[in-house]
């Protein structure tokens, strides 16, 4: 029977919408997942960096930008136990300096995604996918990677309706 899995990266602590800082005690993508759930029957894995990044936006941000320019693979907290299982991942992650954070390339290249789906959602303020996608196909090997859903954070909350339609348009509702 086919599964799903809803991997994501989410980040709460001070985070910027629209022009400001506020603190959050659950991230934008953690909201947004559990709307999915409220939608399809779905496992979830939470991808969490071993030593995660500051809890203080501007040094987050810091952090995350020299990790790219390093190319950097951030250590995870833990593992999916296995891939195999799931034919369909939903891959869920803020965008970090116009693409994933490299703790999702850490997860992506842990795994061989031959045979599976994967539709990234990408959570940002104003800049939107940005090369995601196609960095997910770089590190995902073998995965069919469809044409992701840029959701705005700070109406992550109100996203439900999106990701319905998103789901609906690509067979797993």
């Amino acid at each position: 029977m086919a599964k799903t899995l809803i991997a994501f990266f989410s980040r709460a602590d001070e985070n910027y919408f629209g022009g400001a800082m506020r603190y959050v005690k659950v991230g934008n993508t953690e909201i947004v997942v559990g709307l999915m759930k409220e939608l399809i029957d779905a496992d979830t894995f939470k991808i969490e960096m071993k030593d995660p990044y500051s809890p203080v936006y501007m040094t987050c941000i810091d952090e995350a930008k020299k990790d790219k320019q390093n190319n950097a693979r951030p250590e995870l907290k833990n593992y999916l136990e296995n891939i195999d299982d799931y034919d369909t991942i939903v891959l869920g992650y803020p965008n970090y300096w116009g693409t994933i954070p490299m703790a999702v390339a850490t997860f992506l290249e842990k795994y061989d995604f031959t045979g599976k789906t994967i539709l990234p959602l990408c959570t940002n303020e104003g800049s939107g996918m940005g090369s995601s996608e196609s960095d997910v196909k770089k590190y995902a090997k073998g995965a069919d990677v469809k044409s992701g859903l840029a959701i705005t954070g700070s109406q992550a909350a109100e996203s439900k309706g999106a990701v319905e339609k998103w789901f609906k348009a690509n067979g797993i509702m």
